[in-house]
């Protein structure tokens, strides 16, 4: 094609440039309603839940580790293009040509947010899981994968098919370099090797020092993935300056709805592997046998793992989240962010029964992840208060990180529990904990509002009466 969408009409929207920002259809940091006091609107800001005991409040989402809730800018950006959605790669109409530029330029926004090398490559996936789970699927023959006991599921689970090391939880950053250099010095060092590592824990928030274990990886001859679904909504991840060779994030974490992720990196084990799945798009070319088979070419660019009609309303959301948190300046976020961090950590702290989880230690540099457990609290007990009471959205359980909260709740391995169904009563200490998380939507009274609601429910107990349901804590009709 030799026209953008850009200069065929003036109201389509591109990946680049056309599409409306939240600058101009959402109300400013600063502007007169409390609710929109953040860096970077977001939907939901102005929501009213009921209170069990009364009355309504504004909700306060302290979940983004879970699922960050979609930038305004990101919604108006996806209405805007809506009315030119079509069929991606597929057709030779004007919306199908103007969806594919959409696509293709998206791709080269995700690539450029993450600071991507020459001839890396951007597949576009369901989620963080989708993307780990794709580079699973096309390790070469052989290959040794090494993976902290402290990642969540989604990077910890895929590598079962290959000959997996787990290793141990580091305390300091200093021995999680020192363990991957002792387990990588033991292996077979003529066989293909990977390194799995988190860039934040969605437990604990701490960010780890993968610079330095994507160097160790590379003196002892292996790869390395970072799992940037914590990471890359709250501090820039270059590819080229932590030198991982692939990375891989979700969009809805990223302030982007719509189920897209991105595995970033690396082509020659991507273009080696078999397609991730098999369909149309994957395919280059498709004939038959003489002896009744089928013959396929399959691509060699990403879309070889994109098999399908893509999902290019998620891709694009993901693109419009990139330009915006470029644009806002991941100086100005981080900065307010920790500031966040702050006030949160130091009214915890002022709390003789919270325990706040920690890998690190409380100097270790973290993003506006944090996990607590409460003395006397039945996790799921308290966060449904906070909730029914407070009007306060956390998180409870295990996060996804079985091992990792095992180990810093220093529980036996056996210990039962499940990630947000434990069944203790309401009174009773249980193998979960609670989790208040944050990020560039987060207005200061949501975060002042938790520490308040903390310091009360711990001094003067619940003001509801709850149960447990289906596994859940919820209050007493």
């Amino acid at each position: 094609m030799s026209a953008s969408p850009a200069t065929r009409t003036s109201a389509a929207p591109t990946a680049t440039s056309a599409a409306p920002t939240a600058t101009s259809a959402a109300p400013a940091a600063g502007a007169d309603d409390p609710c929109c006091a953040a860096p970077l609107p977001v939907l939901g800001r102005d929501v009213a839940v009921p209170l069990v005991t009364g009355g309504e409040v504004t909700y306060a989402a302290l979940d983004y580790a879970a699922s960050a809730p979609a930038l305004q800018r990101v919604w108006d950006d996806v209405a805007a293009y809506a009315p030119y959605y079509g069929s991606v790669h597929r057709g030779a109409g004007y919306l199908s040509q103007l969806s594919t530029d959409l696509f293709e330029n998206s791709r080269t926004t995700v690539a450029e947010f993450l600071d991507c090398r020459d001839g890396d490559q951007v597949v576009f996936t369901r989620s963080t899981t989708d993307s780990l789970n794709l580079l699973a699927a096309v390790l070469p023959a052989d290959c040794q994968v090494f993976v902290f006991e402290t990642e969540h599921h989604a990077s910890l689970l895929p590598w079962q098919d290959a000959k997996v090391t787990y290793l141990n939880a580091p305390r300091t950053e200093a021995q999680a370099v020192e363990t991957l250099e002792r387990a990588l010095a033991d292996r077979d060092p003529y066989g293909p090797a990977l390194v799995c590592v988190t860039g934040a824990s969605n437990v604990t928030g701490e960010i780890w020092p993968v610079k330095e274990l994507a160097a160790a990886a590379h003196a002892h001859g292996a790869r390395i993935v970072l799992d940037a679904a914590q990471l890359a909504p709250h501090h820039p991840v270059s590819v080229k300056e932590l030198d991982v060779d692939w990375v891989a994030f979700s969009g809805h974490k990223l302030y982007a709805p719509f189920g897209s992720g991105v595995l970033a990196g690396r082509a020659d084990w991507l273009q080696a592997g078999d397609p991730y799945l098999a369909g149309g798009g994957a395919s280059k070319k498709v004939a038959r046998r003489a002896d009744g088979g089928v013959d396929v070419e399959w691509h060699t660019t990403a879309a070889r793992h994109e098999a399908g009609s893509p999902n290019v309303i998620g891709v694009y959301s993901i693109a419009s989240a990139c330009k915006a948190l470029t644009e806002a300046g991941f100086d100005t976020l981080v900065e307010r962010e920790q500031a966040l961090v702050r006030k949160v950590r130091e009214g915890l702290a002022e709390v003789d029964a919270v325990q706040v989880l920690s890998l690190f230690g409380d100097d270790a540099p973290r993003v506006g992840v944090i996990s607590f457990v409460v003395d006397g609290w039945n996790s799921s007990h308290f966060a449904a208060a906070l909730s029914a009471e407070y009007g306060i959205g956390v998180r409870d359980g295990l996060f996804c990180a079985h091992p990792l909260v095992r180990t810093l709740l220093g529980s036996d391995p056996q210990d039962p529990g499940e990630c947000g169904a434990p069944e203790a009563e309401p009174g009773e200490r249980s193998l979960n904990a609670i989790r208040v998380s944050f990020g560039a939507g987060t207005p200061d009274e949501h975060v002042e509002r938790f520490v308040r609601a903390v310091k009360e429910l711990v001094a003067n107990g619940a003001r509801w009466n709850y149960r447990t349901e289906d596994g859940r804590c919820v209050p007493a009709v």
